[in-house]
């Protein structure tokens, strides 16, 4: 039978159809306006809810100059990021049996040990070749990768974090010492422009860091310089996808300027994007690229229900109910963005090329 057959509803049926729809409406409307009380709440419902909606979706943290250093130092500050993100503000990892079993059932905290394990892999970092390294971690937040790190590849390696938070500096100084990790230290530097020498570090590491640069070709230009010859970097970013074929439309740009406007985001480039930064200093490997979208999206939801199951974090922070609303409302257009393709999760590795190579 020709497909039509299945869309095209005889004339008869389709009147039916329609009659029945009139009789339910007609019914609900009668009953509404038999009991005004339950049309005042229904209505008053209806309207809340769409002020509510107009506005969590005006964002409110724009990008400018100084607004990275201000937003995550007050995170750092109020408690709350820290309290249930842990010491890691990145997203976890989930494997496909976590998934399978239920992404709730995981340990918030631990999926995001996981993620630094599994990132170190994918960078060919090794805990025992990689002894003593010198590493840098651009954008560090309050160091807990930082310190991850000191404490994996042993007491003569040597972390340095960056961020451009003064307060993630204070507390990331603050839990080193706390762990007896004297090789992890942080300063308040802008990742755009280094005051390290050119081939300082023997890993150059930046996980989630390339969302809030203003300027991605001197991020990356930055990150290439400081790294020694045979040295490895690895990166982490969220990407939106590449629209050089399929150009985004209307929604995709609508969602794309909430993104980059509520979490002070200028904008984000996609994985080809990056590759292509990176190759055109001609100063490293072949890169590898992979999207990690499905063992991370879970993060996004993870991050609300644990605020759900335990609200001790916010409850007695009234001031900050607002702000906790509207990055509960971010995390969930986030996970939406990346479920439907507009986002991706880029990952990066490569080695900077020696000088006879």
């Amino acid at each position: 039978a020709p497909s039509s057959a299945f869309t095209t509803q005889p004339r008869q049926q389709q009147s039916s159809s329609t009659a029945l729809s009139m009789g339910l409406k007609t019914q609900i409307v009668s009953k509404v306006v038999q009991n005004p009380i339950t049309a005042a709440v229904a209505g008053t419902a209806l309207v809340g809810t769409a002020a509510v909606k107009v506005v969590l979706d005006r964002p409110s943290r724009t990008y400018n100059e100084n607004s990275v250093a201000e937003e995550y130092d007050a995170w750092t500050q109020d408690g709350i990021l820290e309290y249930y993100w842990g010491e890691h503000i990145h997203l976890g990892y989930y494997d496909e049996e976590e998934m399978k079993n239920g992404y709730k059932k995981k340990d918030f905290i631990q999926a995001k040990y996981d993620f630094i394990d599994e990132m170190m892999k994918f960078g060919g970092i090794d805990e025992e070749a990689d002894k003593g390294a010198k590493v840098l971690d651009v954008g560090c937040g309050f160091g807990g990768t930082s310190r991850y790190l000191a404490d994996k590849l042993g007491p003569k390696a040597d972390v340095t974090g960056i961020t451009l938070s003064p307060n993630q500096v204070k507390r990331g100084t603050e839990l080193a010492e706390e762990r007896g990790l004297p090789n992890a230290k942080f300063m308040v530097m802008n990742a755009l422009e280094m005051d390290f020498p050119d081939n300082s570090f023997d890993i150059v590491w930046a996980c989630e860091s390339g969302e809030h640069m203003p300027d991605k070709e001197a991020y990356i230009n930055e990150m290439m310089r400081v790294l020694k010859p045979g040295g490895k970097f690895v990166m982490a970013t969220w990407c939106q996808r590449d629209d050089r074929e399929v150009p985004f439309d209307k929604k995709d740009k609508r969602d794309l300027r909430f993104l980059y406007e509520e979490w002070t985001h200028p904008y984000f480039i996609s994985i080809e994007a990056y590759e292509e930064l990176i190759d055109a200093t001609k100063l490293m490997s072949s890169v590898k690229t992979a999207d990690w979208c499905e063992p991370t999206i879970a993060s996004w939801r993870h991050s609300i229900w644990v605020g759900v199951y335990d609200p001790r974090g916010f409850i007695f922070k009234p001031t900050k109910y607002l702000k906790c609303a509207r990055d509960a409302y971010c995390l969930e257009r986030m996970h939406r963005a990346f479920k439907r393709g507009l986002m991706e999760y880029g990952m990066f590795a490569a080695t900077k090329a020696k000088k006879d190579e």
